[in-house]
């Protein structure tokens, strides 16, 4: 059996794995993928700066979210279609999410059904991730659904007002639902294992949506619905109404600028993820992690205009050192996108399970050699920027 040794080798054995169609739906970004580049490349501007001769022999990356226990700061962060790389793939994410001892965030996209997904992780901590559209009853009866399942934070998405022009998806003819094609059907061929089980698992649907809306599945329609009919008018003022309607924490996902991020408390939200949809909306943009300093400088800065946030990111993370970089740059905590999806599209429940274990021991290693007995030791002292290096 091949070892996995890190991210990567997920990433080579997902791409073996699935259609090309299928893996660049999991891999693009949008336009030229400079964002998507600049999310991976920008941890490397920080190098670390380490204590020694200090004790780490008790180190524990455990942390709390609103005084709930998790064992990293970290949590399987909210991807749709994940039916696409594997069968009921949110439920296995959400149970090794819990196994981990890491929250897991749904997507309002999701191929399972949340009381589905609460059903495989009965004492899980799930979020939810939630877009919101024009007819605002959906957004609602998510919101009910997922109280009632017992899903304790809520993720509003802001940055999706419409979908970024993702040219891979364009060339590969990627629609929904799939259209065997010639080429396609080739592709199947050259992936049986892929084929198979979606033959055997039947073609993904965006459950959560239908249920919601209070139809049958029908993939092109309620990815129309999701591409086509989101609320745009969708303004600060409307946390309000998400409160009405969510009584736990609220995020809001999609942060890059100061400004935006002060509006966020002074509107009351619990907190924030810096993000820029994993580089999939606008082609061209600052880094999660780039923004990541000067946002958490401005909301400490006295706390003026709101009260305090936490503050998560997302983007580009492969490794637990780029966890640690970025609590150590004030992060409350990292979501995981990609990372965990390599993991299920290459092996499924064991491949989750081996990402997962994969970073909690590289954030642990990392914290030992830093002199980092707890995560509270993470401080921005322990990074310092590197210079740009001579070509």
């Amino acid at each position: 059996m091949h070892a996995f040794s890190c991210v990567e080798d997920y990433r080579l054995a997902a791409r073996r794995r699935l259609t090309k169609l299928a893996f660049d739906y999991l891999e693009g970004g949008a336009e030229d993928g400079d964002a998507l580049r600049r999310n991976r490349d920008a941890f490397g501007q920080w190098g670390f700066s380490p204590r020694v001769m200090t004790d780490t022999s008790q180190t524990s990356s455990k942390t709390t979210f609103w005084g709930r226990d998790a064992a990293a700061p970290m949590a399987v962060g909210p991807t749709g279609l994940n039916g696409l790389f594997w069968p009921r793939a949110d439920e296995l994410l959400a149970r090794a999410a819990a196994d981990a001892g890491l929250p897991f965030v749904l997507s309002t996209a999701s191929t399972s059904l949340l009381e589905d997904v609460r059903a495989a992780v009965p004492h899980g901590e799930l979020w939810l991730q939630l877009y919101v559209q024009q007819d605002r009853r959906i957004a609602e009866s998510m919101m009910r659904r997922a109280r009632k399942a017992g899903f304790r934070t809520l993720m509003l998405t802001v940055d999706t007002p419409v979908h970024g022009k993702r040219d891979h998806d364009t060339r590969n003819g990627f629609r929904l639902p799939l259209r065997f094609t010639p080429r396609l059907v080739a592709d199947c061929m050259r992936h049986p294992h892929w084929s198979w089980q979606m033959l055997m698992g039947g073609a993904p649907q965006l459950r959560n949506i239908a249920r919601s809306v209070g139809e049958r599945a029908d993939l092109a329609r309620h990815a129309a619905m999701l591409s086509r009919q989101m609320d745009l008018s969708l303004s600060w003022d409307d946390l309000a109404w998400v409160r009405r309607h969510w009584p736990g924490e609220v995020l809001v996902k999609g942060i890059l600028s100061v400004d935006d991020a002060r509006q966020a408390q002074a509107h009351g939200a619990d907190g924030i993820v810096v993000s820029n949809h994993g580089g999939r909306q606008l082609g061209s943009t600052l880094a999660p992690v780039e923004a990541l300093p000067m946002i958490v400088e401005a909301l400490s800065a006295g706390g003026r205009g709101g009260p305090a946030m936490s503050v998560f990111v997302d983007g580009g993370v492969r490794r637990g050192a780029d966890v640690a970089k970025a609590v150590a740059l004030g992060a409350k905590g990292v979501l995981l996108g990609r990372a965990p999806l390599y993991g299920v599209a290459a092996r499924g429940a064991r491949g989750v399970a081996g990402v997962l274990e994969l970073m909690l021991g590289e954030l642990r290693t990392t914290m030992q050699l830093l002199g980092c007995a707890s995560v509270d030791d993470l401080t921005p002292q322990r990074l310092a920027r590197l210079p740009a290096l001579r070509s």
